[in-house]
């Protein structure tokens, strides 16, 4: 059995979300991430979502998990739509940073746990996963990406897409309070 295979959820999630920051908190120290980069990073930090949405899609069986995998994959995808369409205007590409690197080194271990779980124990570290992959997202969004933009077109895309991810962090914790429900009314029984 490898290592990663070993974390506990919770350790995998804080791992995941020390990658996020870490990178992001580096980046900033050293030098602001550009507008290329941060056109990449949403670019990595939506497509991941988008994944560990579909292999939730896949493999629950809770109505509230496969809707909220389904609310990711779609917003998720229109928010990659509008990051490749600006880019597109502005006739740019994404560069690569660490933070980027970061976010896709810290994913493989999460692909891995999605991939060996089922059932309950799938939903539960599918979206306690979600809190803090959000929860990173946002404040990094707010600390980082934000005031690192450049170009006023890319910023307000931010400003704009900062709500959105915000209830997403608001959805998928309503979720995990309603699966704890779930799960100590099953111990009770």
């Amino acid at each position: 059995m490898n290592r990663n295979s070993t974390l506990t959820s919770a350790a995998a999630l804080a791992l995941f979300a020390g990658l996020i920051t870490a990178g992001v908190q580096r980046a900033h120290a050293a030098d602001s991430p550009t507008d290329l980069q941060i056109a990449g990073i949403v670019l990595t930090a939506d497509n991941l979502d988008i994944e560990y949405g579909k292999i939730a899609l896949a493999k629950s069986k809770d109505k509230s998990i496969r809707e909220f995998a389904q609310r990711m994959v779609t917003d998720h995808q229109a928010v990659q739509l509008g990051v490749l369409a600006l880019a597109e205007k502005l006739g740019v590409n994404a560069e690569d940073s660490a933070v980027r690197t970061n976010l896709r080194e810290g994913s493989k271990a999460v692909f891995e746990k999605l991939n060996s779980l089922t059932g309950t124990e799938f939903d539960k570290y599918y979206i306690n996963n979600e809190v803090a992959y959000h929860k990173a997202v946002t404040d990094a969004v707010a600390a980082v990406l934000i005031p690192s933009a450049r170009n006023a077109d890319l910023k307000a895309a931010l400003v704009g897409s900062q709500p959105l991810f915000l209830r997403h962090l608001e959805h998928a914790q309503m979720v995990q309070a309603g699966a704890k429900q779930m799960m100590k009314g099953k111990k009770g029984k």
